[in-house]
C-alpha cells in the first residue's frame, strides 16, 4: 500500500451497529424477541448445570459435556445479545473498537468450542450406543476431561489467530456495521487493506473447525441410527430414532448456518444473508440446545421431577 494511501487513512475509534432496519414497531418487536430469548436461554442452561450438580446419578460423561455446552451457551449469548437489544432499541448503537474486537473474539471462541463439543457429544453417544460394553473404558473420567479441554484449547488457538489478524486491519473512515453484533465479515468489508490473507486464513480454519466437527457428528449419528435400526422392539426403535432425529435437526441448524457464514471463499459478499442466517446459530440453537438435549431424556426428567417435588415440600414446611 502506498504511503499516500496510508496517510489518508483515519483511525476508527468506534463502530455503529445497524441491527435490523425497519419501523419503530418492528425494531421493538425484535428487541422483545431477543430479550425473551436471552432470558429463556440463561434460565434453561443454568437449570441444566444446577440439576447435574445436585443429582449424583447425572455425573456421567454425557452430562459433563452437556454442562460444558450449557456454560458455553450462557456466555455465548451474553457476549452479544444484551448489546443487540440496545442496538434494536436505538439506545446503544455505537461500540468502541476495543469492545467490538472483544465481542468478535468471544463469538469466534465460543462458536468454535461449540462445534468441537457437539462433535464430542455425538462421539460419546456413538460409544455408548454402539459399544456399550466397552463404554466405561473408552470414555472414562480422564478421557472425558481431555476431550473437553481439547475442545476449548482448539477453539482458543483458532479464534486467537483470526482475531490477531483482524486487529491489524486499517479502516478509511467507514464505521457502519450492517449487523446486530460485531461479525467478522463486516470488519473485512469495511477495511481498505488487502484482506486476501485474512479471508484465506478464515476459510481454511473455518473448514477445519466446522466441516471437520460436522463430519465427526454426522458419521457418529449415522452409526448410531444404523445400530438402533437393528433394535427388535419397534417402540424402543421409534423412541431412540426420535431422540436422534431431534439432535440431528439442531446439529443441522448449527453447522448449516455456520458453514454458510464462514466456509466461503470471499467474506465481502452477501452481508445481508449472513446477518439473517446468524439468527440460527446465535438465537435459535442456543435456546433449543438445552431443552432438546435434556427434556427428551428420562433421567433429566426424573431429576427435575425430584427437584420440583423437593422444592414444593420445602415451601410447604415453611408455610406450615
Amino acid at each position: 500500500m502506498a504511503w499516500t494511501e496510508l496517510r489518508n487513512q483515519t483511525s476508527v475509534q468506534q463502530f455503529i451497529l445497524l441491527g435490523f432496519p425497519g419501523t419503530w414497531y418492528f425494531r421493538m418487536s425484535v428487541a422483545v424477541l431477543f430479550a425473551v430469548t436471552y432470558v429463556l436461554t440463561i434460565i434453561g442452561n443454568v437449570c441444566i448445570i444446577a440439576l447435574v450438580r445436585i443429582h449424583p446419578q447425572l455425573h456421567t460423561p454425557m452430562y459433563f459435556f452437556l454442562c460444558n455446552l450449557s456454560f458455553l451457551e450462557i456466555w455465548f449469548t451474553t457476549s452479544f445479545l444484551p448489546k443487540a437489544i440496545g442496538v434494536m432499541l436505538g439506545t446503544s448503537q455505537t461500540i468502541s473498537f476495543t469492545s467490538c474486537l472483544i465481542q468478535l473474539y468471544f463469538y469466534l471462541l465460543l462458536g468454535a468450542t461449540e462445534c468441537f463439543l457437539l462433535a464430542t457429544m455425538a462421539y460419546d453417544r456413538y460409544l455408548a450406543i454402539c459399544h456399550p460394553l466397552r463404554y466405561s473404558v473408552l470414555m472414562n473420567n480422564t478421557i472425558t476431561a481431555q476431550l473437553a479441554l481439547a475442545s476449548w484449547l482448539g477453539a482458543f488457538l483458532s479464534s486467537s489467530l483470526l482475531v490477531a489478524l483482524i486487529s491489524r486491519l486499517s479502516f478509511c473512515g467507514a464505521n457502519v456495521i450492517n449487523h446486530y453484533f460485531c461479525q467478522m465479515d463486516s470488519w473485512i468489508a469495511l477495511s481498505c487493506m488487502n484482506t486476501y490473507v485474512i479471508e484465506l486464513t478464515t476459510f481454511i480454519l473455518s473448514f477445519l473447525v466446522i466441516v471437520f466437527s460436522c463430519a465427526i457428528t454426522v458419521v457418529s449419528y449415522v452409526c448410531i441410527i444404523a445400530t438402533i435400526s437393528r433394535i427388535p422392539s419397534a417402540q424402543a426403535w421409534q423412541k431412540a430414532f426420535s431422540t436422534c432425529s431431534a439432535h440431528l435437526i439442531l446439529v443441522t441448524l448449527w453447522f448449516g448456518s455456520s458453514i454458510i457464514i464462514f466456509v466461503k471463499p470471499s467474506a465481502q459478499n452477501s452481508l445481508y444473508l449472513n446477518k439473517t442466517v446468524s439468527i440460527f446459530n446465535t438465537i435459535i440453537t442456543p435456546l433449543l440446545n438445552p431443552f432438546i438435549y435434556t427434556l427428551r431424556n428420562k433421567e433429566v426428567k426424573a431429576a427435575l421431577g425430584r427437584t420440583v417435588r423437593g422444592t414444593f415440600r420445602g415451601v410447604r414446611k415453611v408455610l406450615d
